[in-house]
């Protein structure tokens, strides 16, 4: 046996020996509740993950705060110098404080249930202890945020930031189905589009009106037919208002648009049409206003990252892996959108992400985490 393959397989056999470290630090990370929303909830979060980390690395994070939210920043070997792995996480949820009373942490039969097991704390639990070892941590930089699940209004720059330093990105999110990577992510994007008329007394004089209503349904139909279904990128009407009492003409109506896309081409095309809304009832006028957005992950970011994932793979006697496009958007798409080869879903293996009964397969934690550490190794042989 070469030194390498005695290094290989030491690695796995390591982690095997640290998985009920796993579980107990998966079980701090979400009995810590830390949705989006809640500023305070989410800060102590980070105070119990800096705590993981740095007790796996010997390392202390940057704690980095954003318009009130809380996100942290590993450089190991100081400031960057040369190329860079970015390790890519975050530990929000969805989930409001007071859902461990109706959905706690248990374990039965395997799998580790509880609010955010599966998206995203295993994914960090495995980050840590893929860390811990790993020979040398030079070159690699981990970002753990605070708001993806909200879209990253403020840890958006951070991400670019990092990814622009890095030669690959590798995304700690909850895998696909069957524990797939995600090897192509959906770019989302949200509008809003508001429609303003002129009010009338609807029974004295309605024409003297100019119903936003009436112009609204011509767009939310022009918007529903910019969609190409299943295959091709949807466009949803989501949240439709107008009126203000039942005896009025409406002079102000809105809906809100969610559009996804699995390129950006079909992104720019998608944005043209929207923008090129016009009233069809006299006296309306429509205003399109663009919210938050992310690019689509597209596969030409993943491939060779995938592809020494599947060498790692074998190198390490796991699973052959697959990979998946996804709907869902998160952090990956920000670092891909710069350009950053980036790789995503190589954190847990589970199933019913932001839903009741959401579980992890506890004897997958180790292989993931030994999955990752093969990779960063790789990445950095291949440009040192």
């Amino acid at each position: 046996m070469t030194p390498e393959s005695s290094s290989l397989a030491g690695i796995p056999a390591l982690l095997a020996h640290a998985l009920p470290a796993m579980v107990d630090d998966l079980a701090r990370l979400v009995r810590q509740e830390s949705p989006s929303a809640d500023p305070a909830a989410v800060a102590a979060s980070a105070d119990v993950v800096a705590e993981l980390g740095e007790r796996l690395t010997g390392q202390a994070p940057e704690r980095i705060v954003v318009d009130g939210r809380s996100h942290l920043r590993w450089r190991f070997g100081g400031e960057p110098s040369g190329p860079r792995v970015l390790l890519l996480g975050h530990h929000d949820t969805v989930w409001p404080v007071g859902s461990l009373a109706e959905h706690p942490w248990r374990v039965r039969d395997g799998l580790a249930y509880g609010p955010g097991c599966f998206d995203m704390k295993a994914g960090l639990v495995q980050l840590f202890h893929a860390l811990s070892v790993l020979p040398g941590r030079e070159g690699v930089t981990v970002l753990v945020t605070g708001d993806e699940e909200i879209g990253a209004p403020s840890s958006r720059g951070l991400i670019e930031e990092e990814a622009r330093r890095s030669v690959a990105a590798f995304v700690l999110e909850a895998s696909a189905d069957g524990g797939a990577l995600k090897t192509a992510r959906r770019g989302v994007s949200h509008y809003e589009v508001r429609v303003r008329g002129r009010a009338a007394h609807a029974g004295l004089e309605p024409w003297n009106g100019a119903n936003a209503g009436v112009a609204l349904a011509h767009m939310v139909v022009a918007l529903a037919e910019l969609d190409e279904g299943p295959d091709g990128p949807t466009v949803t009407p989501t949240v439709l208002a107008a009126g203000t009492t039942n005896n009025t003409v409406p002079a102000d109506a809105s809906v809100h648009v969610d559009v996804r896309v699995s390129s950006a081409a079909d992104r720019d095309r998608i944005d043209a049409a929207i923008r090129r809304l016009a009233p069809k009832v006299a006296g309306t006028s429509v205003e399109v206003l663009a919210g938050w957005a992310h690019p689509p992950l597209e596969p030409s970011a993943s491939a060779k990252l995938f592809a020494l994932a599947e060498r790692a793979a074998g190198e390490l006697g796991l699973e052959p892996l697959t990979g998946a496009s996804v709907g869902g958007a998160s952090d990956g798409n920000i670092a891909a959108g710069v350009g950053t080869p980036t790789l995503d879903g190589l954190g847990a293996v589970g199933a019913n992400a932001h839903a009741p009964g959401e579980y992890v397969e506890i004897a997958q934690l180790p292989r993931r985490a030994a999955l990752l550490a093969r990779l960063v190794e790789l990445v950095r042989e291949q440009n040192r």
